[in-house]
Formats: structure tokens, sequence, C-alpha cells
């Protein structure tokens, strides 16, 4: 009677952090890969390129960066996404990454989420991404202008407001004033690292 081998997979496969095959295609492609990962709280973005020693990390920017360019609100909202993706792209600049293809992970693709604002932003900022137009968020959700208006709907309710805005009040930052912000860390970002 013959025994019957039991296959172990790679620890990584195991433990759920990598799928090898989508990696695999995205790798064959040659080119610059656009990871873009998430927290609770921030957004990371990262342009590598594979080397067989190692992933070789081009550039990079997360949302904590943001706070130093004048960012007030949330760094874990598409606006940040927007911004983190945006300040990617210029960055990029001085490597002359041109291109790079979005790899999002294990993270599911849901059309206009977080993920896809931060391509938007590496797209805005010059790098080409080939992403389908209908997956990218809208420009009310990327300026704040969607968050303005909910905050003007839950004005009648004042424990409502300040319980849902809490984070954005405690930093200083009315809900309504996240557009003009988001125009204010761009033109940062644009003086810091080039138009």
């Amino acid at each position: 009677m013959l025994k019957q081998i039991k296959t172990i997979h790679y620890r990584r496969k195991r433990e759920g952090k990598t799928n090898y095959r989508k990696r695999l295609k995205i790798l064959l492609s040659e080119k610059t890969r656009l990871v873009v990962r998430k927290s609770l709280k921030h957004m990371y973005a990262q342009l590598v390129e594979y080397n067989e020693d190692g992933d070789l990390v081009k550039v990079s920017a997360a949302s904590e960066e943001l706070k130093k360019l004048g960012w007030k609100a949330n760094t874990g909202n598409i606006p940040a996404a927007y911004l983190v993706g945006y300040l990617l792209g210029k960055k990029a600049q001085k490597s002359k990454v041109k291109q790079a293809i979005l790899d999002i992970g294990l993270q599911p693709s849901v059309k206009g989420s977080k993920v896809y604002a931060v391509a938007k932003g590496a797209i805005d900022a010059g790098i080409s991404v080939p992403v389908s137009p209908e997956m990218l968020p809208n420009d009310h959700a990327i300026n704040g202008s969607i968050l303005a208006k909910y905050a003007q709907v839950l004005q009648k309710d004042k424990q409502r407001y300040d319980r849902y805005f809490s984070m954005y009040l405690k930093n200083g930052i009315a809900p309504e004033d996240v557009a003009k912000n988001v125009e204010a860390v761009k033109k940062s970002i644009e003086a810091a690292y080039g138009k």
C-alpha cells in the first residue's frame, strides 16, 4: 500500500499572508509594483522592484508623513489615501519611475476604496497605473466634499455630530474644512517635491 505524502506549503501561504499565484502573475510583467497596504488608521504605499535577493523598495510613502505637510484630519480615510498616492507619485519623479502595476495583495478589490484612492493619487502625480477608471473613487470622495455634506446633515443633532467627528474636532479641523485641507496639503507636497 502506498503511503500519501503531505505537501507542506510555504509559511506565508499557510499564514494567509501571500497568494503566490497572484504574485507570480504580477512579477512576470517585469514592471515596478505599486504596493498598497492599509491598517485601521493608516495607509502605506511603496514602489517595489523585484530582485532575486529580495524586493527593492524604490520609493515609499505613509499617511503619517502627511501630518508634517499640514494634514489635520484622519489618516485612514479616502482623502488621506489619495494624498499618500499623490505624495508617492511626486517622490517617484526623482527615482524616474514612470509606470507601475497595482499590487493590492490579499485585500479585496472594492470599487472606490482607499486602495484605489492611492492609485488615483499616484496617477494624478504622473505615474501610469493601468486601472479601470470605474474602480477609482470620484472627486467628491477624494476631496472630502461628501464628508462635508454628511457633516452638514448631522449638525442638527449636536450629540451625533460630536460623536461621529470626534477625531476631526480633536485634531482641530471641522469636517466641513477637509476639502480645503486636501488642497493645502497637495500644494505642500508640490512645494516639497516639485509639480
